[in-house]
């Protein structure tokens, strides 16, 4: 192959470029643009347009509000639960208490029925005058004791007959009462709260 064939080649791979460079009047001002300038405006113009446009705004899915009324549903449960189980405590403790006091209550009673004996000693002896002294003293201190423990003493002369608390021995008629009294009594009763421990010994007259 010649040089100018060569040449030739070299000559028919290089790039042609066309530049217009053609004036524009733009508002009666005489500017030269180029075909070159306007691809780097639009160029740069479209890149500002992308900076400026927001992305798309990240939309709700049509599962994201059934799952948020599944986790409302879930929490009332929970919550329901919850106040079930702190009703279910209370009630709980309650019976506990209930249960606590009540075995106190009943120990207690069996000591003081195991002490009724000798209560009954002790009045026997203060009828007959024999209560005097130390003797006195210690009946007084355990009559203390027993009363802060919460017995109470019942059954006197006078009272209206209650066959829920009196223990009828004897009967008798009498002009002078209006209704069952007890006229006389063999062993007073004694009560712990609202318990019976036990009834009154009582002689009864009954209205003639």
């Amino acid at each position: 192959m010649s040089r100018a064939d060569d040449e030739n080649d070299g000559q028919a791979t290089e790039r042609v470029v066309i530049r217009d460079r053609r004036k524009i009047d733009v508002k009666g001002k005489d500017t030269t643009v180029t075909k070159e300038a306007e691809e780097s405006a639009e160029t740069r113009g479209g890149a500002h347009r992308a900076a400026e446009e927001p992305e798309d705004e990240v939309t709700a899915t049509p599962g994201l509000g059934a799952e948020l009324a599944a986790l409302r549903t879930e929490l009332e449960e929970r919550t329901r639960d919850l106040q079930r189980v702190t009703a279910e405590y209370a009630n709980y403790r309650k019976r506990v208490d209930r249960d606590r006091s009540a075995a106190a209550e009943q120990t207690t009673g069996t000591v003081l029925t195991a002490l009724l004996p000798v209560l009954d000693d002790l009045d026997r002896a203060r009828e007959h005058g024999d209560l005097v002294g130390p003797f006195a003293t210690v009946a007084e201190s355990l009559g203390a004791v027993v009363g802060k423990l919460g017995l109470v003493a019942f059954g006197e002369k006078g009272d209206p007959f209650d066959p829920t608390r009196h223990e009828a021995v004897a009967h008798l008629t009498s002009a002078d009462v209006t209704e069952p009294t007890c006229v006389e009594v063999m062993r007073r009763g004694y009560i712990l709260g609202e318990r019976l421990l036990r009834p009154a010994m009582v002689a009864v007259a009954d209205p003639a």
